[in-house]
This record gives structure tokens, C-alpha cells and sequence, in this order.
């Protein structure tokens, strides 16, 4: 998606009603701050990105957009109103899309795939489909499934912290520590080896960043999400084969081997699957590790904080997923008439859910916009809610605590070396690039 004029809402009555009522200065005003959240360079942007979330959120926080080449939807910005739809699935389903994209690209998506997306997954499954595919790795990421992996976990924590710590030059955080360590944590669970780990953060990184320059694996965003989605067919299609022919104990193995309702799991799904672990799995919680410390670095009182309490850790950690929430937005669509914050959403109309959005909502969050590592409650959204509830939470969370207790004795020592840069991502974003030194 690029950045695309928001057209005047004229073809539904609900927003003619709303034109008439509102002064042209505020709908210019919500038209901009709509069309800056949808647009990936608005998430590069963060101080903008959270003024235009506050505006929607304090004057249209359930606000009908239409742009020309994309499909209308409702923009929903408010953590209740975030919670109403996904806490209770139906009447909202994920099909027929799952995020923001033009009508181009969509139809894009379906000549490279020969399918509505590149991947099909869990997020883009309803039941009673979502919970049979859901159960095909619900025991690796159950509580005691990750138990089993925090040795593992804390080794692998405490082996790139000391690493880093030993470096006196100026050093990438994002790209040194925070992406390679969750990549290997998922690796080792799909029992695939670090050699490899590479090409597999190359794929994801096409396919999620087909439309930054940094990521992309071509100038054109299709032809960046084709060749990921044809290398990724490529090196699952061998794994699977292999795990088919040799069993092992781990999940590719499973995957592999599935059966859906007596038969085997199809090809596009078993594909999907591996994709999205390989994505998601990695990618969320890597933007997490590298805003949570740029987060420390903006606040050095809460750095101190910590630093003198470590029993403060795990709702240091809620409050990095808060303050970063890398899963930005999902898509529902309504199966039947229904309210959402006192806006009647027509059945077949789609929904967007800002999740970065509801975790800045000041009618949850006291000072939403403080970075606070006492805070307690965290209601936050960055796991989603309801059936869709994020399956890799104790993976994410485990691996946040990790390392941060490693880094907890370095931390006073660390400082920025120059500006962060942010992935161009309205889809998952967050800290891409982060210079930091150790003094």
C-alpha cells in the first residue's frame, strides 16, 4: 500500500451523515490522520504515527475510509471497541482479508499464489477450521512445552549479550542481537540448522518487507513478496519431505506429518504453517527486544529502575510489548448487522484493528504515552485477544525476560550512537535499525 488520497465518503450513508455534521477543517483533519496510520511510512514515523491514533481516538474512533484502489473499511482505533470484535470472533470473521492492502495488490497476492494471500494463516482461519490447524502445535508453545526450552533460552540470552558486551565500537543492536536470537529460538524448535537461519530471515524479511528498501528482495513490492514466497515453498517443500521420509522430535516434524480430519494437511496450509512460524515466530519479537531497549535509552529513570529491581522485570516486559506492539492491524470482516462503539457496521463490512492504537488508550492506560516498567494492570493487546490470542505468548515472553535479565547488568553502560530507523510496515513494525555502544 502506498500513500493514497482518502476519497470524499459519499456512497455510504453513514459517512454522509457524518460529512454533514462535521466542519470540513475536522475531516480534513481525520482524513489525514486515517490516511497516515494505513500508510507503511506512517510507521516509520512513530511521534506522528501516535498524534494521528490520539486524534482518531479522542473524535472518530470507529471512522469509515475510502480510497481510490482499495476496498472501504472502518477504521478502529479504540482498545474496547479492538476488544469487542476480537474477544467474540463472530459475527466477525477473518475472510476475505486479513490486512490493508489495494485491490492491485491483492490481485497480485492471487496471481502469485493462486490463492486470496500468499499464506494462509492461523490469523486468517475461523473456527471451527482455526482451532483444528491451532492444534497442531498448541503442545510446543503451551506453558510446559516452553518450560522445557528456558535453558536453553536463558544460554542463548546470556551467549549474544556477553558477545555484544565485548564489542567497544559502535554496533547494530537491532540487527546483531534482538533479530538473530528469537530466529535461532524458533529454528531450534522447527529442528532446522543455524546454517540456515540466514536465508530464512532473508525470505521473511521480503515477504513482510516487500515495501522497504531495506528489506525488499526487489524494487517491486509483488515481485519482493513472489520470490520470498517461491524460496520459502522451496526450503519447506525439502523439510517436509525429509521430516515425511525421517520423523524427528521436532515441530517441522509435525507439521509435516499432520492430518486434518483423517487426511493430510494440504499443501498450501502446510506451507502457510511454516511460513507464519517463520515469520511471526522471529519477527514480532525481535522488534519488541530492539524498541524495548531503545525504550530504556528514552527513559533512562526507568532503566535505573530496573536496574535497581530486578523483581520488576516481567512487568517490564508487559510493558515492552505494550509500548512496541509490533502486530499493528488485522482485518474483519461482519457476517451480520452489528454496533461497534456506537457505530453500525453493516454486514460484509470490513473492520481494521489498530492494536498499537488500543494500547495508547488513555481510558485503559494511565499516562498511555509514559513508559512505565511498574505499571500494573497491563491490559495490552499486543497478543491479541479472543480465539486469534497470539499461540507463540509464553515463546514471546520467555524470550523478552531472557534477555532482558541479560542485558540487566550492561544496560547503564549502553548508549544510542545514532538515530533508530523504523521498518516501512503498516502490517508488523517496529525498530529496524539501532545503534547503540557500550561505554
Amino acid at each position: 500500500m502506498t500513500r493514497i488520497a482518502l476519497r470524499k465518503a459519499a456512497s455510504k450513508p453513514t459517512a454522509r451523515r457524518t460529512a454533514v455534521r462535521s466542519p470540513p477543517k475536522r475531516m480534513d483533519r481525520l482524513r489525514k490522520a486515517a490516511l497516515f496510520v494505513i500508510s507503511p511510512d506512517g510507521h516509520m514515523d512513530d511521534p506522528g504515527l501516535q498524534a494521528a491514533f490520539t486524534l482518531l481516538r479522542e473524535e472518530a474512533p470507529v471512522h469509515w475510509v475510502e480510497c481510490p484502489g482499495m476496498r472501504p473499511f472502518w477504521l478502529v482505533t479504540r482498545h474496547a471497541d479492538v476488544m469487542a470484535v476480537e474477544a467474540r470472533g463472530a459475527p466477525f470473521i477473518s475472510a476475505p482479508r486479513s490486512v490493508l492492502s489495494s485491490e492491485a495488490g491483492e490481485a497480485s497476492m492471487r496471481q502469485i499464489s493462486g490463492k486470496p494471500d500468499v499464506l494462509r494463516s492461523l490469523f486468517q482461519m475461523d473456527e471451527p477450521e482455526h482451532r483444528v490447524y491451532r492444534d497442531i502445535a498448541r503442545a510446543w508453545f503451551s506453558q510446559s512445552g516452553i518450560a522445557n526450552l528456558e535453558i536453553l533460552v536463558t544460554h542463548c540470552a546470556r551467549h549474544v549479550v556477553e558477545r555484544m558486551s565485548q564489542r567497544g565500537a559502535v554496533f547494530d543492536f537491532a540487527r546483531e542481537v534482538a533479530v538473530p536470537f528469537p530466529l535461532r529460538i524458533m529454528m531450534h524448535i522447527l529442528g532446522l540448522p543455524e546454517a540456515d537461519d540466514p536465508l530464512i530471515l532473508k525470505l521473511a524479511r521480503g515477504l513482510t518487507g516487500a515495501e522497504d528498501s531495506d528489506r525488499a528482495l526487489s524494487d517491486r513490492p509483488a515481485e519482493s513478496i513472489r520470490l520470498a514466497g517461491v524460496g520459502f515453498r522451496e526450503y519447506f517443500n525439502k523439510v517436509t519431505t525429509n521430516r515425511r521420509a525421517s520423523p524427528c522430535a521436532d515441530l517441522s516434524s509435525a507439521i509435516a506429518n499432520a492430518r486434518i480430519r483423517g487426511k493430510p494437511i494440504p499443501d498450501y496450509e502446510r506451507l502457510s504453517y511454516f511460513m507464519q512460524l517463520a515469520i511471526a515466530g522471529q519477527e514480532n519479537t525481535a522488534y519488541s527486544i530492539a524498541g524495548g531497549l531503545h525504550a530504556f535509552l528514552e527513559h533512562p529513570d526507568q532503566m535505573a529502575k530496573l536496574h535497581s529491581n530486578p523483581r520488576l522485570l516481567n512487568t517490564a516486559v508487559e510493558e515492552i510489548l505494550r509500548w512496541t506492539s509490533p502486530g499493528r492491524h488485522l482485518v474483519r470482516t461482519a457476517t451480520t448487522n452489528t454496533m461497534i462503539g456506537g457505530q453500525r457496521i453493516q454486514a460484509g463490512e470490513s473492520v481494521t484493528l489498530f492494536f498499537n492504537s488500543a494500547n495508547r488508550d488513555k481510558a485503559v492506560f494511565a499516562s498511555a504515552d509514559k513508559f512505565q516498567v511498574d505499571r500494573h494492570p497491563n491490559p495490552h493487546l499486543a497478543f491479541g485477544s479472543g480465539p486469534h490470542f497470539c499461540l507463540g505468548v509464553h515463546l514471546a515472553r520467555l524470550e523478552l525476560r531472557a534477555i532482558f535479565a541479560a542485558l540487566l547488568p550492561a544496560l547503564p553502560r549502553m548508549r544510542s550512537a545514532g538515530a533508530p530507523r523504523r521498518a516501512r510496515s503498516a502490517v508488523i513494525s517496529g525498530i529496524s535499525s539501532l545503534p547503540v555502544r557500550c561505554v
